[in-house]
């Protein structure tokens, strides 16, 4: 039976939607954006060996690497999640064109910007050309937010076969759009540029990704995330990242079930989901919490310890409740026998 939702969900379509063959074509815009960007991370690959530019204290292929693993995990999730998509499937369909168009404009303008002209893509307005690159980037990414919030709205109208699956999936790009939504954070003016601003001045950087120290201090190898102030880019990864890390989750729970007979009861499945679901939302409170207060990921507090442990054991707890129910459930099960 679990196999059977695992083949389900992994392919969905009807013989008739998908013209006989069994087979649905991908949102064919998505796939062209994730074809662009392994081409591109192969091109970062090669720029990070043979080119030994930096910019802001990082190799200046480094960024465009992350981007292009990081968007083209994405934007092969999302195609995945639009053809799941029964009721509205048409408008599904413009919502990934818009992300597309969006985000590929901006890994467009994030060569041009960083490997031709030698500069920063976000928070620089030194120039007009520097202002009118990061506004079509806001533009872009705001776009993608948007068609994802509402991609959220439509899962939550679909009939799915598996409803820890479908738990997982808008959890998932539920948090994704919460972790998009970090971003924003960046772009408020530090206390040095609020300065600036007060005595009249012009910063040329308006922004950042660290809170407390500037930008391009050590960080960890290749993330890059600051190891002596708070990152604001770390609950962002991490939240975006929910909409694969939850679906992964849940169909990993399908597919232990025939070697684990006590994940063959829908039940428990989705009470998992739906734990690590809120085990996540509140490590992704926490890792935003400590950056704006421009704390270090390797160098926690008390109050962050505290905060991580009061996660942990809220996790634990409703892993004990979800065995709870899983154990009322059968015993029904044993004296309706």
């Amino acid at each position: 039976m679990s196999g059977m939702v695992v083949a389900e969900m992994l392919d969905p379509m009807s013989d008739k939607e998908s013209g006989g063959t069994g087979l649905r074509t991908p949102h064919r815009p998505l796939m062209i954006l994730a074809g662009a960007m392994i081409l591109l991370c192969l091109l970062s690959i090669g720029g990070l060996i043979f080119d030994d530019r930096t910019l802001v204290n990082a190799p200046i292929w480094l960024k465009p690497f992350k981007f292009t693993v990081s968007i083209g995990l994405y934007a092969l999730t999302l195609a995945w999640l639009l053809s799941l998509v029964r009721k509205g499937r048409r408008f599904g369909w413009w919502l990934g064109t818009v992300f597309a168009i969006g985000i590929g404009t901006d890994m467009a303008l994030l060569v041009w910007q960083m490997i031709f002209r030698g500069r920063t893509l976000h928070f620089d307005q030194a120039t007009r050309a520097d202002l009118d690159i990061q506004n079509i980037v806001a533009t872009g990414a705001f776009s993608a937010w948007g068609a994802t919030a509402v991609v959220v709205l439509l899962l939550m109208f679909q009939r799915l076969p598996d409803r820890a699956l479908a738990s997982a999936l808008r959890a998932g790009t539920a948090l994704s759009v919460a972790g998009m939504g970090v971003a924003i954070l960046m772009f408020t003016p530090n206390a040095e540029q609020r300065a600036q601003f007060h005595g009249g001045q012009k910063p040329p950087i308006v922004g950042a990704h660290t809170v407390g120290v500037p930008d391009g201090g050590p960080g960890l190898p290749v993330l890059g995330w600051s190891t002596v102030g708070g990152d604001l880019r770390i609950p962002h990864f991490v939240g975006l990242h929910a909409l694969q890390a939850l679906p992964i989750l849940a169909l990993l729970l399908v597919a232990l079930a025939r070697r684990y007979p006590v994940l063959g009861s829908d039940l428990v499945r989705r009470r998992l989901v739906r734990t690590a679901a809120g085990g996540y939302t509140g490590m992704l409170a926490l890792l935003t919490w400590q950056a704006k207060r421009g704390q270090s990921i390797v160098h926690p507090d008390g109050p962050t310890l505290l905060a991580a442990a009061a996660v942990v054991v809220a996790v634990v707890v409703s892993l004990v409740l979800s065995l709870r129910v899983r154990n009322a459930v059968e015993g029904q099960l044993s004296h309706v026998g």
